[in-house]
């Protein structure tokens, strides 16, 4: 129980600083990835807007049209950006006929002519006016007469960035795995008080129970010898029978303790037959009720086991719903291997369980019907001792309520 109540609080923990960590990483990158292509973008404007290339008297093609006031569309100060003067820019112009009048590349051992005007051409045919295309960022202008693709590397930008991300990913692991041990210690730092407090719950349960055993078999014996002394006495009798409850209470706190704290003997069950035969005994208890006990149990289920716990788990459950049930209903038994478990099923026609109710029915001395008292002998435990036993078995138990019906289901892993 607490080491599941541990590991929650190390997930929990780990989930926040990983969504933290994430989320962060999340926003940065998204955040800079959209400037740096807005400024990607207003580079590439501004180099298609300064580029032309009109035809002169002598037939020659000047590439650039030198900037006269009120021509550009962008901050002046844009241009003189040292970002802006060491980007490496490539333009292609081609006419409307698809006849390329001028490719400029600087770098021609970086990409060619051949593969710029390729590009050139996909772009011009997807009909898209700016994006990416492997490393190269692109813009695409009409000019006067002619259609303008201006690119500009981002190699150097992509590869900064990916070294920027692969640093983060390392040291953000490193940071991870670092937390994660802060979250253990963390974890049973907050854990080990209860897990202590709970402990001594059940020692004192134990002691308790231990040192009330004595005095109540001393009250008992005591009681029958007066009995015999003076015969029939109500005062007695009231003696005796609370004698008598209180035994039962000191019983059902040994069991509990002894389930809990100690590791049982296991050893191979038939897990039907031993069903079968707990459920037999419980057919005259159901019928003195009004109810019919059904069973359906499935052949050779076997488990790693006790005999005696196993036989003790069938005979809680089977006498909560046969209490619970109401009158003139029946009692259902099942016992079906399932995906690697041996699942046991009682189920009884009774009021629904609360959510909040279910949530504690498991515990020790609760009871659904608070204005009940134990006079029916039964004090809250039952169901707390099935628990126990189910957890020693590695399983586990769950209540259920839908169409009117009550199931407690158990589930433990069956051979």
């Amino acid at each position: 129980m607490f080491k599941k109540s541990r590991r929650k609080i190390v997930a929990a923990i780990m989930s926040i600083l990983v969504l933290l960590w994430v989320g962060t990483l999340g926003v940065i990158y998204t955040f800079s990835y959209a400037e740096m292509r807005s400024q990607t973008e207003q580079m590439l404007k501004a180099h298609a807007e300064m580029y032309d290339i009109p035809q002169s008297a002598d037939g020659m093609k000047p590439p650039l049209k030198p900037f006269h006031s009120g021509e550009h569309r962008f901050d002046r100060d844009f241009e003189d950006s040292p970002r802006f003067q060491l980007t490496t820019f490539y333009t292609v112009a081609v006419s409307y006929d698809g006849e390329t009048l001028e490719i400029k590349n600087e770098q021609q051992g970086v990409h060619s002519d051949d593969e710029l005007k390729e590009l050139t051409l996909e772009i011009i045919n997807s009909g898209k006016e700016s994006g990416t295309k492997d490393n190269l960022a692109f813009y695409k202008m009409e000019k006067y007469g002619y259609i303008l693709v201006a690119f500009a590397d981002n190699t150097v930008i992509n590869e900064s960035a990916m070294t920027l991300f692969r640093y983060t990913l390392v040291f953000g692991g490193v940071a991870l795995i670092l937390f994660f041990f802060l979250s253990v210690f963390l974890a049973r730092k907050i854990v080990n008080p209860l897990e202590e407090s709970y402990q001594r719950q059940k020692q004192f349960i134990s002691d308790a129970g231990h040192e009330l055993k004595t005095p109540v078999s001393v009250v008992s014996a005591n009681a029958e010898l007066l009995g015999r002394e003076i015969g029939d006495n109500t005062w007695l009798q009231n003696i005796q029978y609370e004698n008598e409850r209180m035994g039962i209470l000191v019983s059902q706190l040994l069991e509990l303790a002894r389930t809990e704290n100690i590791t049982p003997q296991m050893e191979r069950i038939d897990f039907s037959r031993l069903a079968a035969g707990e459920a037999l005994p419980f057919e005259s208890v159901a019928f003195e009720k009004g109810l019919v006990l059904n069973t359906d149990i499935q052949g050779d289920v076997i488990i790693d086991g006790n005999t005696d716990q196993m036989k003790q788990l069938v005979s809680i459950l089977l006498d909560n719903a046969i209490r619970h049930s109401k009158s003139q209903g029946e009692v259902y038994l099942s016992l079906t291997r399932e995906h690697g478990f041996a699942k046991l099923s009682v189920i009884n026609k009774g009021d629904e369980i609360e959510p909040k109710q279910r949530q504690r029915i498991f515990e020790r001395f609760y009871r659904t019907d608070t204005a009940r008292n134990s006079e029916d002998k039964h004090y809250g435990l039952g169901l707390a001792i099935a628990k126990a036993i189910a957890s020693s078995h590695k399983g586990h138990i769950d209540v259920l309520c839908y169409d009117g019906l009550v199931e407690f289901r158990v589930k433990i892993p069956a051979q």
